[in-house]
C-alpha cells in the first residue's frame, strides 16, 4: 500500500490539500486562495554552499552542500536550515533574474537548527511574512515549497506534531511533522493557509506519523522557535542556548534502552571511554527513559565543559564514568566567531 492509498485511516480523496495542489498547476485556482501563491513561492531560493574539505562537518555532510533558503526581509536576509551553512567558507543564492550571487553567514544556532544568510546582492524577490506554528493544526493543509516556484512546490498535510529527539544530539519539545515528503526538503518552505511561513524544512522521516503505518514525510522546524531568538542571532550568531554540553555521541533507542551507536573522531564520548554498543542507564545519577531524557538531565548538567557523571551497561558489567563534555563550536571552522 502506498503513501497516498491510506492516511490515518482515511482515503486521501478526504485529507489530500486539493485548494494548494490545483493552485500549483492552474493560475484560476491559485488566485482563489486567500494569498498571492506566486509572490510566496518566489521567496524561496536555491542555496549552494561550499564547505572546506577539512571542515569538522565534511567527512558527515559533505563539501557542496544544496538546498533552499527563505527570503524573511526586504536586505536580502534568508532563514535557512543551519546544517546546509555550517562551516561554509562560500553560499551562493539565486536572484529573480536567474543569476548565482553571493551570499554570507550571518548566524548558525545548533539548539534551534536554523541558519541565516544575506545575500550581498539585491535578489529582486519578496520577503515572506512569518505566521504562528502554534495555531498550525493536524490535518491542515500546507504548502511544502522549494526553490523553483509551482514546480518546486507540493501540498501536503500536517499529519503530526510531536517531540523530535535526533541521533546527533538534537531536539525540538515539538516539530512539524508533513506528508507526502518533498524530495528536496533541506530548508524548504512550511507555507500555511494564510500564506505565511511556518516552518523550515529539516528531515526526510519513515515515521511522520507514530500509527502503525509509519506514513513517511518531512520534518519542520517551527517558526515560533526563530521570533524569539531572531536577534539574538543576528547579534551573536548564535543564541545562548547552544553553548550547552556536547557529548560527542550518537544514540538510538534500541528495545527500549538508549544504546551507543557511534562516536565523534576524538570526542568527548570517546576519550571518556565509551564504546559503541554501551547502554546509557542514568546521567547525574538518574535513570534514563529515552533519548530526550538523556539530552534533557545531560544539559541541565551546566554549560559546555561540565563533567556529566554516567552510569553505562557495557555486556552484563556496569560501571560510572565521568564525560568532560565540549562546546561543539570550538570544532567548527566558523567564518565569524561565534
Amino acid at each position: 500500500m502506498s503513501d497516498l492509498e491510506k492516511v490515518n485511516g482515511h482515503r486521501p480523496a478526504g485529507l489530500l490539500p486539493m485548494p494548494f495542489a490545483a493552485a500549483l498547476s492552474s493560475p484560476e485556482e491559485a488566485a482563489k486562495l486567500p494569498f498571492d501563491v506566486g509572490a510566496a513561492l518566489s521567496a524561496v531560493v536555491r542555496l549552494h554552499a561550499e564547505i572546506p574539505a577539512d571542515g569538522y562537518t565534511a567527512p558527515i555532510l559533505g563539501t557542496e552542500r544544496e538546498g533552499n533558503g527563505v527570503v524573511i526581509d526586504d536586505s536580502g536576509l534568508i532563514l535557512t536550515i543551519g546544517y546546509l551553512i555550517v562551516e561554509a567558507m562560500a553560499i551562493a543564492v539565486n536572484a529573480a533574474d536567474g543569476r548565482m550571487i553571493a551570499a554570507e553567514v550571518v548566524a548558525y544556532d545548533y539548539n534551534s537548527g536554523f541558519g541565516l544568510v544575506r545575500a550581498l546582492e539585491p535578489l529582486g524577490r519578496p520577503a515572506l511574512a512569518m505566521g504562528r506554528s502554534a495555531d498550525l493544526a493536524v490535518g491542515n493543509g500546507v504548502l511544502v515549497a522549494g526553490h523553483g516556484g509551482p514546480d518546486g512546490a507540493i501540498g501536503a498535510r500536517v499529519v503530526s506534531k510531536r517531540e523530535f529527539a535526533g541521533y546527533w544530539e538534537y531536539m525540538l519539545d515539538e516539530a512539524i511533522f508533513t506528508s507526502p515528503a518533498h524530495p528536496n526538503w533541506g530548508g524548504a518552505a512550511l507555507i500555511g493557509a494564510d500564506g505565511k511561513l511556518l516552518g523550515i524544512g529539516s528531515l526526510y522521516v519513515e515515521d511522520a506519523t507514530t500509527d502503525p503505518d509509519h506514513l513517511s514525510g518531512n520534518m519542520f522546524v517551527p517558526i515560533d522557535l526563530f521570533l524569539p531568538v531572531f536577534e539574538e542571532m543576528l547579534r551573536e550568531g548564535r543564541t545562548a542556548a547552544s553553548h550547552r554540553p556536547w557529548m560527542g555521541m550518537f544514540t538510538a533507542e534500541v528495545e527500549g534502552q538508549i544504546e551507543v551507536i557511534g562516536l565523534a573522531q576524538d570526542g568527548p564520548a570517546e576519550r571518556s571511554g565509551l564504546q559503541t554498543g554501551d547502554i546509557i542507564v542514568k546521567v547525574n545519577g538518574e535513570i534514563i527513559a529515552s533519548m530526550a531524557d538523556l539530552y534533557r538531565k545531560a544539559w541541565s548538567t551546566g554549560p559546555a565543559g561540565v563533567a556529566i557523571p554516567m552510569t553505562v551497561l557495557r555486556d552484563a558489567y556496569a560501571f560510572d564514568l565521568s564525560l568532560k563534555s565540549e562546546d561543539r563550536y570550538a570544532r567548527l571552522k566558523l567564518q565569524r566567531g561565534y
